[in-house]
């Protein structure tokens, strides 16, 4: 059987569709973008755009099947997490004298 090029083709969803397919509200997934916690993106033109497997491969490293299961790794919440470096695309702190 052939395979079909719709099939084949990603899928993209902007951040509140993301957010919604996620369970999430728009605002904690644009939070996760500024800490680098979130899932992969992708900016087209001045868009961002998450592909499916992507949220989903996120989604997945939060995967336990019981409370004891280690899982294969940690989802962080949308703060700053230390030793994830510096906020991708952030500013320096503005000092005052």
């Amino acid at each position: 059987m052939a395979d079909n090029p719709a099939n084949s083709q990603q899928r993209y969803l902007r951040t509140t569709e993301a957010a919604r397919f996620l369970g999430l509200s728009g605002r904690t997934l644009e939070k996760h973008r500024t800490y680098g916690t979130g899932p992969s993106y992708r900016k087209l033109g001045g868009r961002v755009v998450y592909a499916l497997e992507d949220l989903q491969a996120w989604a997945d490293i939060g995967l336990r099947q019981s409370t004891s299961d280690q899982g294969k790794g940690v989802v962080h919440a949308a703060k700053p997490v230390s030793g994830l470096g510096p906020l991708v695309g952030g500013r320096s702190p503005v000092r005052r004298s």
